[in-house]
């Protein structure tokens, strides 16, 4: 994405989110974000007055797409059509793979963030918490309304996504694809407990 014609304050936080994302909240400085954000200082703080007010921007800038392409990657997979069916799970393997084969992927942003500064930028937790919260609900969505434990299925589904993404983000792309395969293990048994009907 060519980010050279947005809005300065737009510009800053693509930059800072690409930066954030790839090396890390602590290790990336203001001055860098300036830099290759091509801004001025002044412009800068004028838009950001802390590097903690854009630590907070970014989460909520990744949550935003985060959750669109999440909800997107799982239509393109015919989740509207398997609404109610707990075999429709089983996407959530497929999308996430999608995910883990991107060269940028570098986990889940939420758990980075929360490891590297949840405790010392207001909010950051709040935002992750959130963000997951999210997740559940849009998991949740793909099981059978009526079923007593969607809820408490929707949250080991997300468990398991998490885990797998932890997993992925600590070695290579056959680490990755081990990551996939222990989730689509786990979600076919979470489909199963759900339908017995569904695909094991």
């Amino acid at each position: 994405m060519d980010i050279s014609a947005l809005p300065a304050g737009e510009r800053i936080l693509h930059t800072a989110h690409d930066l954030f994302y790839a090396d890390g909240i602590r290790a990336t400085g203001i001055d860098r974000v300036i830099a290759e954000s091509g801004v001025t200082k002044v412009t800068f703080y004028r838009h950001f007055p802390s590097k903690d007010d854009l630590v907070r921007e970014f989460l909520d800038h990744r949550h935003a797409r985060w959750m669109a392409w999440f909800v997107d990657a799982l239509g393109r997979r015919g989740a509207h059509e398997r609404i109610g069916d707990a075999g429709a799970l089983l996407l959530l393997a497929d999308v996430m793979a999608e995910w883990f084969a991107d060269p940028v992927f570098r986990g889940c942003a939420f758990i980075n963030s929360v490891a590297e500064v949840g405790g010392s930028v207001e909010g950051a937790a709040k935002r992750a918490r959130e963000h997951k919260r999210e997740m559940v609900e849009v998991i949740a969505g793909l099981l059978p309304a009526n079923s007593p434990s969607r809820m408490a299925l929707a949250q080991a589904a997300a468990l398991g996504v998490d885990g797998a993404i932890v997993k992925a983000q600590m070695g290579d792309a056959a680490l990755a694809r081990e990551a996939i395969d222990d989730l689509r293990r786990l979600l076919q048994a979470l489909a199963a407990a759900s339908d017995p009907a569904a695909p094991r």
